[in-house]
């Protein structure tokens, strides 16, 4: 990583909306009658209890990778009651559900963010567009507002990038979690039992980390073409 000061913003971004993301599923669950994330503490936008469960996926994994690469890799997670959610599978599916809505919710308010910043002058759409310039800023690109433009950009793409992928129905991700909300009654069953195979997430985070790149880019041209209506991008 060139840029320390850049590295820390991806680190923070990340820390963010993973905890954000974290503490959707634990409300969700807490409302669904399941307080085991509750007593945990992650019922709560502090990211020191997430850290506190996973260490090494909320601070050793991301510094590593971010000083490595320049982009945090990791992972979290809230803790939940296996018996609660085998006698409500829909209520744990709304759990499943809560974090990537989360993340879709951040990155809508990055878009409101950027769409005032547009108005206001302040931005407008960038030359080149990547994960890390989704908005680029008028006049110096030292100023305040360019740091905004970047801050919201990585904030928009690392939302996105956390619902898309969470939204995969390929254990262990969320969107698995969900199915239980449109599969007949009779399969939840066999679904469950079939989703805490471990042998069935490591095949499914497999498929995640080779298609991820194929799976996100086309949303997130999409999503970029709902910020800026008629401006185009390759």
């Amino acid at each position: 990583m060139n840029d320390p000061l850049e590295g820390l913003a991806f680190y923070a971004v990340f820390v963010f909306s993973v905890t954000i993301h974290e503490a959707a599923h634990a409300w969700a669950a807490m409302k669904g009658g399941d307080l085991t994330a509750y007593n945990g503490g992650q019922v709560s936008l502090d990211p020191i209890p997430h850290m506190k469960r996973e260490p090494f996926g909320m601070v050793i994994l991301p510094i590593l990778s971010v000083a490595m690469s320049g982009f945090p890799i990791g992972y979290a997670s809230a803790p939940f009651d296996p018996i609660w959610a085998a006698r409500h599978p829909r209520r744990a599916a709304w759990m499943a559900l809560a974090g990537p809505g989360a993340n879709l919710a951040m990155t809508l308010a990055a878009v409101a963010a950027i769409r005032i910043g547009v108005a206001a002058g302040e931005f407008l759409p960038p030359d080149s567009l990547g994960f890390r310039q989704v908005a680029a800023a008028v006049g110096d690109s030292g100023s305040l507002a360019a740091a905004g433009a970047f801050l919201l950009s990585i904030f928009f793409s690392m939302n996105l990038l956390l619902f898309v992928l969470n939204m995969l129905p390929v254990p262990p991700l969320d969107g698995s979690g969900a199915l239980p909300l449109i599969l007949p009654d009779r399969w939840v069953e066999s679904y469950q039992t079939l989703f805490r195979q471990p042998i069935v997430a490591i095949l499914g985070l497999l498929a995640v980390w080779n298609f991820a790149g194929e799976l996100f880019r086309p949303c997130f041209f999409f999503a970029v073409g709902m910020l800026y209506p008629g401006v185009g991008y390759q």
